[in-house]
């Protein structure tokens, strides 16, 4: 695992969310070897639909990958703390360690609102926030200041 390696291809993500007017998150899955096997990132404008966030494709993609909805042995890496849906996703994926940069103050279940990783669901990934936040926390800061 290089959570600066995996952490720069998510910011690569959410870079081209924002250049399609998306909200700047990304996010890859890399499996026991490091190697990349799911990326996702914000289309719920351009797919019009309240669930295409960058983790939910990236665990989509990962599952297709390995042909599996098991992702044991997988790192989910995100630019934004994960919210409860994304969270719930990670849980039922099974994916060991998580990875985010920047914290959501709003929504985040890895602690900001709720840790969703403490509850008694069967599944609790180890959970490391921080990485790179101050380039994740920026790129949203510059997003969001564009905008209005």
């Amino acid at each position: 695992m290089d959570p600066l390696y995996e952490m720069s291809a998510a910011l690569a993500l959410a870079r081209e969310a924002a250049e399609n007017g998306e909200v700047p998150v990304g996010c890859v899955v890399t499996d026991a070897e490091g190697k990349v096997i799911g990326r996702g990132r914000n289309r719920r404008e351009e797919n019009g639909d309240a669930t295409a966030h960058a983790e939910i494709e990236a665990i989509r993609e990962a599952c297709q990958a390995l042909g599996d909805w098991r992702l044991s042995g997988c790192t989910l890496t995100v630019t934004l703390e994960p919210c409860p849906m994304c969270a719930g996703a990670i849980i039922n994926a099974r994916i060991p360690t998580v990875v985010y940069g920047a914290k959501e103050p709003i929504s985040g279940s890895c602690g900001s609102v709720i840790d969703l990783f403490f509850e008694r669901y069967g599944h609790q990934p180890k959970v490391y926030g921080g990485v790179l936040e101050q380039d994740c926390a920026a790129l949203l800061r510059d997003f969001f200041a564009n905008k209005r």
